[in-house]
């Protein structure tokens, strides 16, 4: 019975470990949190690309999609090495802290998007 709960323990503290982390989020999900912190309907460019042309949400949105699908791929192949987490990595690609000055907040601006409407 005492493994039973050093096995639940240890349980546990994986799947905290992956909250903490923010990998379980879908590329969807972000995607949605990415459209919601840099503005949603009253961004002067959805999603907040601006490195890339694109027209209109659909377009924007296909981009931001691209970004996020390919941004995983580069993390699991090197991003790890320099980044705790995949969401550290795609902030400092997507939206650089030293770009701009309310670039500071984004990630916390995606988490808080992706928590909050749990995706």
């Amino acid at each position: 019975m005492k493994y039973f709960y050093i096995l639940l323990t240890l349980l546990a503290l994986c799947l905290a470990c992956k909250v903490v982390y923010g990998e379980e989020w879908t590329n969807t999900g972000v995607v949605n949190a990415i459209y919601l912190a840099e503005g949603a309907e009253k961004a002067v460019k959805p999603f907040g690309i601006l490195s890339v042309p694109c027209e209109g949400y659909d377009d924007c949105r296909q981009i931001c999609l691209n970004t996020v699908r390919n941004n995983r791929k580069r993390f699991a192949d090197y991003g790890y090495k320099d980044y705790d987490t995949y969401l550290e990595f795609l902030w400092h690609r997507y939206a650089p802290p030293e770009s701009h000055p309310l670039n500071k907040f984004w990630l916390s601006n995606v988490l808080y998007f992706l928590r909050k409407y749990n995706e």
